[in-house]
């Protein structure tokens, strides 16, 4: 599940749905189900049984989706291996559905709307042209595990690019084989990526390893990095989402799990680039935020009774706005797709399979090394007594 404006748009997935509310006039919404949509042919080479004209067979779910910069289009992947595309302005309509070779973790527009990357598990990041909707995808670039985010530079020069291996990559769009840099630090998996707004050199990153990072992306240079406070588990905290206002004020960090979202300003002119600001403790834990055009934070939160809840910043402090009429026409048209969804889906986590898991080798083989120099003085001992035993029985006999 997850939430985003495309302009006055109201957008959010929910399973296999993709919904759209405006906020700012009496529109009719607009859903789209992809359990309805033409799912993609399986290919004679993956099917392994009779090579006829065979499905996929995905559940359908939505993996990721994105609006464009101007939010006049829409975007979305699902688990069926299918990237659609949408224009929301002046109306909704379907574009295009096109096919992808495998399953998805990111989309992004390029700021010139005239490209849509997508990154899948394997490493792969895919360009789809939007001016010829129908064209395949071209291979751009790839990495050797798993990606997990991809955002842009401002001016589309560089694409980058974050992976399972902390890793995160800088490359120039148009020859992504030139490599500008590398910004390395994290100790996890790199979850989120952000350029904020009104800073274009910079680069913030979260990680599984419970720090966001703030870096110089163009020379990989490390500027700052700030530890998250600790969540109610032993664990540290994962950063699914980083956010920035449109105004660039407030940027906001939240972690899966956990219920508290943690807020700082970029300040290029102090010694500390990236200052604590602020936190709201939240009634449940948040499955997705996002700022609306007019600087408002909506989080969608995994609770029945109040599943959205709009935030506005005033005196300093981040204060709910519960009789908002834009709030009241999102709810109408989200409440019924989220009746249906089953509470596990929503408690689900995208990321505990993603912690590399380590095994302490060296303690056992010491242990047992231990134990086996042990036995051998022991077997040694009982020789020397052994053979002392016959040497005083022979001195006696002599």
């Amino acid at each position: 599940m997850a939430v985003c404006f495309s302009g006055s748009w109201f957008v959010f997935t929910c399973g296999s749905k993709l919904g759209a509310a405006d906020t700012a006039r009496n529109r009719d919404p607009f859903v789209f189900d992809c359990s309805t949509a033409e799912k993609k042919p399986r290919s004679t080479k993956d099917d392994n049984s009779d090579g006829g004209a065979s499905e996929e067979t995905g559940s359908d779910r939505i993996l990721a989706f994105a609006a464009s910069p101007s939010g006049k289009l829409v975007a979305l992947t699902d688990d069926n291996k299918r990237l659609v595309l949408f224009e929301c302005e002046p109306a909704w309509r379907c574009i295009s559905i096109r096919c992808v070779v495998r399953r998805c973790t990111s989309l992004l527009f390029s700021r010139a709307e005239d490209e849509l990357l997508v990154a899948d598990k394997s490493g792969d990041v895919y360009s789809f042209s939007v001016a010829e909707p129908q064209a395949e995808g071209e291979l751009k670039m790839g990495h050797l595990s798993m990606l997990l985010a991809v955002t842009m530079s401002p001016d589309d020069r560089y694409v980058i690019t974050a992976d399972r291996d902390e890793k995160i990559r800088v490359s120039h769009l148009r020859s992504p084989y030139n490599i500008q840099s590398f910004c390395l630090g994290h100790q996890q998996f790199v979850s989120a990526l952000l350029v904020p707004s009104g800073r274009p050199r910079w680069l913030l990153s979260g990680s599984g390893d419970g720090t966001v990072k703030l870096w110089e992306y163009e020379s990989g240079r490390k500027l700052q990095s700030c530890e998250l406070e600790e969540s109610d588990t032993q664990k540290k905290p994962t950063v699914c989402r980083i956010i920035s206002s449109p105004d660039a004020r407030h940027v906001a960090v939240q972690c899966e799990r956990v219920s508290t979202l943690q807020f700082f300003s970029v300040d290029e002119d102090s010694e500390d680039k990236l200052l604590p600001h602020s936190r709201l403790v939240l009634p449940h834990c948040p499955l997705d935020v996002t700022f609306d055009p007019a600087g408002r934070l909506w989080a969608l939160m995994d609770c029945d009774d109040e599943p959205i809840r709009v935030y506005s910043h005033r005196r300093d402090r981040w204060e709910p706005d519960a009789e908002s009429p834009e709030l009241n026409r999102v709810c109408e048209t989200f409440r019924p797709h989220w009746d249906t969804l089953e509470a596990s889906a929503r408690s689900s986590s995208r990321f505990d399979h993603l912690y590399k898991v380590t095994y302490d080798n060296v303690a056992a083989y010491l242990q047992k090394k231990q134990q086996r120099l042990e036995e051998q003085q022991l077997k040694r001992t009982k020789a020397q007594e052994a053979n002392g035993s016959k040497k005083a029985k022979k001195s006696e006999t002599s």
